[in-house]
């Protein structure tokens, strides 16, 4: 197992770099990783020409067009697109040239916008999706099914074992930083920083604060990836629902933005007050994810998100200097 070969999809991104730290961390030595540049992943014929050459055990599934409120806004038209083709293309090649054992991550936003709360795997696509970032979860949805009809039809013919891991929203080192394109953790971490180094009165922040959100340190998840990719087959689907390949991966708590704002706000070191644009856009009220799946699995996070914002905090400085 060890000396498998493992092609980590979207090794430059937060989620990607972390996989694979913790994979070499554990003691696997044949990792392939590919830049944009090098691999376009929404070109079919580049990356099954790519699959058949390197002759892959193993596919980490990070690579992803990913981005907060306003730029699922701005551009649906890429996140529908740029995420149907390199999930198509890796999927469906990996098939094609003998992959056994692939882990795709979606998203949470993937589940309806109204739902009872704490959300369960069964619940994707009980009712209608949050509007402001459909093409997105259409996009990863299409990616768990794939998973799922691509185990139906080839699982026991040739022996695929395709899974998927909802993760909360993420947070942690390599996170995109951009105001308007990044999501809430990053943007409020930039916003606060700039607003204490202008010392400025006070900080804006979208949305009445009311919202609230489950968050978890890309760290957790890089464990999380590699221990449901490494669980027993029989285990594994054994604690699924039929035809389901998808598990949620998440803390089990939730803090509302407002109460984010404020531990970002103290983490800082920001003196002024926090104001909320309220003609600006909530989303969902509530995305808390029941993670007791993942839990018997033997899966728990460990670091709490006040330690986690801190350690963000200390890897934003020292990017900026």
């Amino acid at each position: 197992m060890l000396k498998d070969k493992i092609f980590v999809a979207g090794h430059k991104g937060m989620v990607g770099s972390s996989i694979v730290k913790h994979l070499q961390e554990n003691g696997y030595k044949n990792i392939i990783t590919k830049s944009h540049i090098e691999l376009d992943l929404t070109n079919q014929k580049a990356v099954i020409d790519f699959f058949k050459k390197k002759k892959i055990n193993q596919i980490y599934l990070a690579a992803a067009k990913v981005g907060g409120i306003y730029a699922n806004s701005k551009f649906p038209a890429e996140f529908i697109y740029k995420n149907l083709m390199i999930e198509a293309n890796i999927i469906h090649s990996a098939y094609l040239c003998g992959v056994k054992k692939l882990l795709f991550l979606g998203s949470s936003c993937i589940y309806p916008k109204k739902i009872k709360i704490p959300i369960k795997e069964e619940d994707l696509l009980s009712n209608k999706l949050e509007f402001t970032n459909e093409p997105y979860a259409i996009a990863k949805i299409a990616g768990i099914k794939m998973c799922e009809s691509y185990n139906r039809q080839y699982g026991k013919t040739h022996g695929l074992d395709y899974r998927s891991i909802m993760p909360s929203n993420l947070y942690g080192p390599g996170d995109n930083y951009h105001l308007k394109n990044s999501h809430v953790i990053p943007a409020l971490i930039k916003k606060f920083h700039n607003s204490k180094k202008k010392k400025l009165p006070f900080v804006t922040i979208w949305g009445t604060g009311k919202p609230k959100r489950e968050f978890l340190h890309v760290h957790d998840l890089a464990k999380a990836c590699i221990h449901v990719m490494n669980i027993n087959k029989k285990l594994y689907y054994s604690n699924l629902s039929k035809f389901s390949s998808h598990i949620n991966v998440g803390s089990g708590k939730e803090i509302t933005i407002k109460e984010l704002a404020e531990i970002i706000r103290e983490t800082v070191g920001y003196n002024g007050k926090i104001k909320f644009d309220k003609s600006k856009p909530d989303g969902t009220l509530s995305k808390l994810m029941d993670n007791s799946r993942i839990r018997k699995l033997k899966w728990k996070d460990e670091i709490n998100l006040e330690d986690g914002l801190k350690q963000v905090y200390s890897d934003f400085k020292k990017k900026i200097k």
